[in-house]
């Protein structure tokens, strides 16, 4: 399981007092006014504790304005790089939600315990998520529906998803 993260990456700076866009990648925003600490990961590897003075939000964007920062000239830098967050510093899941995040690596397994692949990607469609399956066994990826239909257990202790293979699916 991760330990981390990430909440939006800095997109450019807005205005002259340090202040920057960022294109939020949660799926709250709003919980940028909530946030008090979020971590940057720099382009050069460096990761630095940032504190959030104010957020408000403009078209896609969140305009956050960090405590240690009051210049333009100290945030130019900082375009493309990610924000992230503590695991418990992250929303609150509902029984049977999951972080994409912990999904990943995970072994997807059919209901006779089969191992087929693992979990390489979640892509959110609107509708519902999709697991994206590889394995050693194919070359091309397979998409599997997080549905009741097909997806019958996620076990994150146990390192796995139980799938029923629908007709059509493998």
């Amino acid at each position: 399981m991760t330990d981390r993260f990430q909440v939006g990456v800095i997109a450019s700076t807005h205005g002259l007092a340090g202040e920057v866009n960022v294109f939020p990648t949660t799926e709250d925003p709003n919980r940028f006014k909530k946030l008090k600490e979020v971590t940057l990961h720099t382009n050069r590897g460096e990761e630095i504790k940032l504190h959030v003075q104010s957020a408000r939000f403009f078209k896609k964007f969140v305009i956050v304005k960090f405590k240690e920062f009051n210049n333009i000239n100290e945030v130019e830098k900082f375009r493309g790089c990610e924000l992230t967050i503590e695991r418990k510093d992250a929303l609150k899941l509902n029984p049977g939600e999951f972080y994409c995040a912990d999904l990943i690596g995970l072994d997807i397994v059919d209901e006779n315990g089969n191992i087929l692949g693992k979990v390489s990607d979640v892509i959110q469609t609107g509708a519902n998520d999709v697991y994206e399956m590889t394995s050693e066994n194919r070359e091309d990826k397979v998409y599997i529906p997080a549905i009741k239909d097909c997806i019958k257990e996620i076990n994150i202790e146990k390192g796995q998803i139980i799938i029923h293979i629908m007709d059509g699916l493998l």
